[in-house]
Order: structure tokens, then sequence, then C-alpha cells
């Protein structure tokens, strides 16, 4: 049989093009933002992951300037050979100052970084608990690593306990995310660490989306609890609160030592480029000297929840500035996102199967940068298209 036969096939792609409702690829013409030219009109930006608002931030532009200058445009190698710079070295060091960790890894892609950690750490002889909601490169990381996966439903610690008692005198990892990407909630984190320390667990948290969201500092989720202390490992991504693109890995001293010996893809990948790394110091040094952009970008998360339920819009009971809404059907879900970027606003359609029928919603996100103005504009048009144009059945 022909490899290719499937993608011949018709696809739901094909058919919502047909539609007119294909609701992905559209082109940004220029920087990304609280507000963003698309299809040549201004459209409000609330699918974005630029928390603090530092993509187009003049500051760390020009530090990715300054870097192309001084180093180039890339490493042309890994940085187990000839791809470290001293930026890379530096940036570690900050970053590691920043969470309060012994040592910081760096690797050139999030989904990169989950996949060196967990594959580096876990073999065929230790088991993965794992949260249900946890990300896809979570997910691929835990099959690399050919650990035993187990994973229980979403927040549910009386499963992971069970599970925990299961694995017996094996090595154990808990993985899971801080923030969770779609809904916006957080992981029963001092529950976790409870049943880490009862059954000799590490853990794990991938905070892609609470640094710089949660936390006094920006720290994350182990700092919006008080439990830093408690966390091995923190994982986080530099293409949301950080403005550039790449991950890190906060933990011990010895296990980032061990992990740049054995972590495939931090060997044979080509090095964070020198742009890159410049942008994420500088964003550093904004999250670090500006904290109130901490707590604007979850003002403005608490803003938007209380506007919802003001116009009656159903949502999720997120605390990170990710707030889902409530479209319930895919075909629904396609005919508000049409009609929401008819009238100047982007946001995320996520439909079945990445969620169970009938759960389809809207991911919406909102930034440090976002004005009141933009947010008002913003639930006008929620309130016309989703309780006007297309309300739900009842």
């Amino acid at each position: 049989m022909d490899i290719f036969e499937k993608c011949m096939q018709p696809s739901a792609a094909d058919a919502a093009r047909e539609a007119g409702l294909y609701p992905y690829f559209h082109q940004i013409e220029g920087k990304q933002h609280s507000e963003v030219i698309m299809h040549g009109r201004r459209t409000i930006m609330l699918g974005s992951n630029n928390y603090l608002g530092l993509t187009s931030d003049q500051r760390v532009i020009d530090a990715a300037k300054r870097a192309l200058d001084e180093f180039g445009t890339g490493c042309s190698g890994s940085r187990f050979l000839n791809g470290t710079l001293t930026l890379h070295t530096r940036l570690e060091r900050e970053l590691a100052d920043f969470m309060g960790k012994e040592a910081v890894m760096t690797w050139s892609t999030g989904f990169q970084t989950n996949l060196g950690i967990i594959s580096a750490l876990c073999g065929r002889h230790d088991c993965i608990l794992f949260d249900r909601a946890n990300h896809a490169s979570l997910v691929d990381a835990a099959r690399l690593s050919f650990a035993r996966l187990m994973k229980y439903d979403h927040n549910d610690m009386d499963q992971l306990e069970e599970q925990l008692k299961m694995c017996g005198d094996k090595g154990k990892l808990i993985v899971v995310d801080g923030v969770f990407s779609m809904e916006g909630d957080l992981a029963d984190l001092p529950s976790i660490v409870r049943l880490a320390r009862k059954y000799g667990a590490r853990i794990m948290v991938d905070d892609s989306h609470g640094i710089g969201v949660m936390g006094e500092h920006g720290r994350g989720t182990a700092e919006h609890f008080g439990l830093e202390d408690e966390v091995d490992i923190v994982m986080g991504t530099f293409s949301k609160s950080f403005a550039s693109l790449g991950g890190f890995m906060a933990t011990k001293a010895r296990v980032v030592d061990y992990c740049m010996h054995v972590s495939r893809p931090y060997i044979f990948s080509a090095s964070i480029p020198p742009a890159n790394a410049a942008a994420v110091l500088e964003a550093l040094r904004i999250l670090r000297t500006e904290p109130e952009r901490v707590r604007r970008v979850r003002e403005n998360g608490d803003y938007m929840r209380a506007g919802f339920t003001r116009l009656g819009i159903p949502h999720g009971d997120s605390m990170a500035p990710i707030i889902p809404v409530r479209t319930y059907t895919n075909e629904r879900t396609f005919l508000v996102v049409r009609a929401l970027l008819e009238n100047g606003v982007y946001v995320n359609p996520v439909v079945s199967p990445a969620v169970p029928e009938g759960e389809s919603i809207l991911r919406t996100s909102y930034t440090a940068t976002h004005t009141k103005e933009q947010l008002d504009f913003s639930l006008e048009k929620f309130d016309l298209v989703l309780n006007h144009l297309y309300p739900a059945e009842r």
C-alpha cells in the first residue's frame, strides 16, 4: 500500500475549508502584540502566550540585534561540541539564580526540553505518574523514555496515590503541568508534594504557562503555593513569557550534569541561536525589575473572567490568564471563531478529538499589555457573537 494514500482521503480540514470555516494558519502581518494586523485588519489578539507582552518590547528586540552583531546568526553545532556560547552559560546562571535552583540546563525548543529531561532520567524499570491533561510533549517524552506510563485522571489525587502504591520500590517521577494550557487551572501541587514525600517519588512540573504568570515574582506554580523547595524539577519554555524560543530545566547541579551527558535531544540538536538567548536574558531582566507585569497579566485575566460571568458566557474556573470559553460543538466553535475574527477579535478554537465530543472551547489568553479598552471591546464582541449571533441551544 502507498503510504501517501491516507493523505489523499477527504479530511475534516477539507470539509471545513469547503464550508468557509477553516480556522487555522491565519497570517499575522507584523509583530506579535496585544493587537496585530491580520487579513489587513487591526485585530485584538486573545490567542497568544505572550503573557508579559515582551515579544514587541524594543529592549528585547535591541538585545537580540546586538547578539546578531556580536555572535552571528547561529551556532553551527550542538552544545555538547562547538555550540556553547558565553551567552548560553550566562543565561543558565541567571535563570538558576532567578528560579532559586542549583543549576539550569537549556534546550533549543520547549518540546525538546520535555523529551530531553524525561528520556534521560526515566528508563524501563521506572514509573512515570502522569496527569491525563498534561501537554502532548510530555506524552511523547514519556513514550520515548520506555518507562511504565501510569496516567491518572485530571487532578485525581486518590488515583495518583493508588498508582504510587503499585510502583513499589521502582523509581518514580510524578510529571504534571503547573498551569494546564487549555483550561488554565492549576495542578494540586500541595497534595502531589504530600504524596511524593510519602512514597519516595520525585516531582517534575512543566511550568511553561506558569513562569512569568504565577507567584509574586513570576517564578511559577511552586512559588504560588509556597512549595519551591519541594519540587525537584521545574521545566519552562522561552516562547511564552520570555518572548523567544527554547526551553530549560531548573534542578540540582548533579542532575543537570548527568542530563548534559545523556540527553539525546540536547547532544544531537543545534544550540539556541544567539539572538534567541539574548532576547531571553533581556526578558528575564525585565521580569525581575518590573514585577508589576506579573500582577497586571493576572489582573487582566480576572477582569475578563468577571466580564464573561456578567454577560452569562459559560467559561472555565481558571486561575491563570488562560480562560476557556464553552462553545460545546465543533460547528458552533468554528462559526463563533469566524464571526469573532470578522469583528476584530482572534481566539483559538479547541475541538474534538483534542477535547471530548460536545466539550469544544475557545481558548482565550491575556497579556500584561492588553488595555482595558481592548478587553472591553473584546467583551462587547463576545456578547454579540455568543449571545446574539450564535447562542447556545438550551
